[in-house]
């Protein structure tokens, strides 16, 4: 449909405690069932682990549906949560704060180029007999602006195999584009956390993660 669209969506504890990582999974949790709730379709795309047991540096997640930026809105910027330590059981600390950053890559509305698209014939090994091995059927696909490059020899024509090629390239191109986003964001995070600390977007409680 028209309206129809995704986003990525980065949470991440930047450089905060344990407690902090504790927090992006319940937020993990909750952002994922109100995704549902509203109809919406989400996946975990990366998640990196922290030392406790069920907590995580940081996640990304793929949205997708019907104005998914709009319905999600307030869940973008500085999560809070008020409870004790569940890892120190005397820290006096009871704030604890996360980021929550949306992007769009680049590449998610346009095919890539084939203008900014080199592509190399060479010989294919493995199977497939004499014939692969004598003729140049096996297809390099390198992408000029980045220099990501990716190869293609499973099928038998060079013609096949140059567009396997291209749709492998395309997904390498959208990765880099997530990876470099994600670095941004972090970097943002990180530099800008303690100056987002009054401004959070939503405040939690409790080891229930109640939202005030």
């Amino acid at each position: 449909m028209k309206n129809n669209q995704t986003i990525y969506i980065q949470i991440s504890a930047g450089r905060g405690p344990a407690e902090c990582c504790w927090v992006v999974a319940q937020a993990l949790k909750r952002l994922m069932t109100e995704a549902k709730a509203l109809g919406l379709h989400s996946e975990v795309i990366d998640r990196q682990e922290s030392i406790q047991n069920g907590t995580l540096y940081s996640a990304l997640i793929a949205v997708a549906g019907q104005q998914v930026s709009a319905q999600l809105a307030h869940w973008q910027g500085t999560i809070q949560w008020i409870g004790q330590s569940p890892y120190r059981k005397y820290h006096k600390r009871k704030n604890w704060f996360i980021g929550v950053s949306f992007f769009k890559p680049k590449n998610q509305d346009q095919h890539l180029k084939v203008s900014e698209v080199v592509c190399q014939a060479f010989r294919g090994s493995g199977p497939g007999g004499q014939h692969r091995n004598k003729v140049e059927t096996a297809v390099r696909a390198t992408h000029v602006p980045t220099g990501l490059s990716t190869t293609s020899s499973e099928a038998r024509s060079q013609h096949q195999n140059k567009q396997l090629a291209f749709k492998k390239l395309e997904q390498l191109l959208k990765s880099f584009e997530i990876d470099q986003q994600r670095e941004l964001i972090n970097e943002q995070w990180m530099q800008h956390l303690s100056l987002e600390r009054g401004n959070a977007v939503l405040v939690f409680e409790g080891r229930k993660f109640i939202q005030r």
